[in-house]
């Protein structure tokens, strides 16, 4: 028998609300309340709210916890200061992609990592076979947090009007300990939307209390509650890459055009180093395919696993695609041929059920907030 998805502090709200829910990493999350169309559109022009407590946490503690990470990841995270963050990697040792990652320096001796729900504890299991020999501990935190989003250019009037932390002061990718609606949080500048947002870590004891204030005070601006559809079709306009389409165990770093985050001046050797550095090498020379972005020149929407084609072959391979609401038209990322992946390439189509729909090949992202 299957296990019931498990579900989080803030499930009878959701169903109360009237949430569509779905099973996703064995989680029942919603996937809309609504129209997901207008749950996009309001975090592109006011607000939304997010439950993403499946996300998984992991802390690290201990006088080597920097270095037990920078054994483990692809980044240097000792260097990382405390109170900011950083996305990273962990990969294989054959330089495959297991998840991305977020790591917070909470403290001088502590680090909370935030996996994908999928990944979680194939990161949690890897994370403590590799800290092993150095003076830290790996701790599972999945089950002390709830984690809620405010995303959009209306979210830091929103967010100011329930805490006195200093919102202003916040750099992106960077996170305070606060209190949020009299609740405790940390409070972190950082989002998969695209847009300027927050992600508070909470008690999941105090998860209710919280989303009520905050669609309270958002009420003026409008914000409104949000679900994983939508979340999904504002990081790809962003051009965010999604593990399990843009990355996998069969693509390294390079691969996805995300080489940057890999770091070979880092001290010490860290697991995958030597075929990375070969992946490099093929990335930098005569690399075999690219991410980029594809806009349809029709109305039919390419999906994951549909054949990108030019002069009747097969060049790629779309990975993730569906409408965009704030392009009008459909969209997708694929891995294409290097020689077919120039932006404003002429020829590239989609295969759509044994059709060949003409595609426009631009560079990533399709949608880049003005700062």
């Amino acid at each position: 028998m299957t296990e019931a998805p498990r579900r989080t502090a803030l499930d009878a709200l959701h169903r109360a609300l009237g949430a569509t829910m779905t099973d996703f990493a064995g989680w029942d999350m919603p996937l809309r309340y609504g129209s997901e169309r207008d749950e996009h559109v309001a975090v592109r022009t006011r607000a939304g709210l997010f439950d993403l407590s499946h996300m998984g946490e992991i802390t690290l503690t201990g006088p080597q916890a920097g270095r037990a990470l920078d054994h483990a990841l692809v980044g240097n995270l000792s260097a990382l200061a405390v109170g900011r963050a950083r996305y990273t990697m962990i990969c294989n040792a054959e330089g495959g992609i297991l998840d991305d990652l977020i790591v917070y320096r909470l403290a001088d001796q502590e680090f909370m990592v935030v996996a994908n729900a999928s990944n979680a504890q194939v990161v949690l299991d890897a994370l403590t076979e590799r800290a092993a020999g150095f003076e830290t501990d790996v701790r599972d935190d999945r089950e002390n947090y709830a984690l809620i989003a405010v995303q959009g250019p209306a979210s830091p009037g929103i967010l100011k009007s329930v805490t006195d932390a200093d919102l202003d002061g916040l750099k992106y990718y960077a996170g305070l300990p606060g209190t949020v609606a009299g609740v405790s949080a940390l409070i972190a500048r950082t989002g998969y939307t695209g847009e300027d947002g927050f992600e508070l870590f909470v008690a999941p004891g105090d998860a209710e209390k919280l989303w009520q204030a905050l669609t309270e005070a958002g009420a003026e601006a409008g914000l409104v509650p949000c679900g994983l559809s939508c979340r999904d079709t504002l990081r790809l306009e962003a051009g965010m890459p999604l593990y399990g389409h843009e990355l996998t165990t069969d693509t390294t770093p390079f691969d996805a055009g995300l080489g940057r985050v890999v770091k070979f001046d880092k001290e010490g050797d860290f697991v995958g180093r030597a075929a990375l550095e070969a992946a490099a090498e093929r990335a930098a020379s005569a690399p075999p395919r690219k991410l980029v972005g594809l806009i349809a020149q029709g109305r039919r929407v390419p999906r994951a696993g549909f054949a990108v084609t030019a002069g009747g072959e097969v060049v790629g391979e779309v990975t993730s695609g569906a409408p965009s609401p704030t392009l009008g038209k459909p969209i997708a990322i694929a891995y294409v041929d290097a020689a077919h992946a120039a932006p404003g390439t002429e020829g590239v189509c989609v295969d759509i059920r044994g059709t060949h729909e003409p595609y426009e090949v631009v560079a990533l992202p399709f949608y880049k907030r003005e700062r």
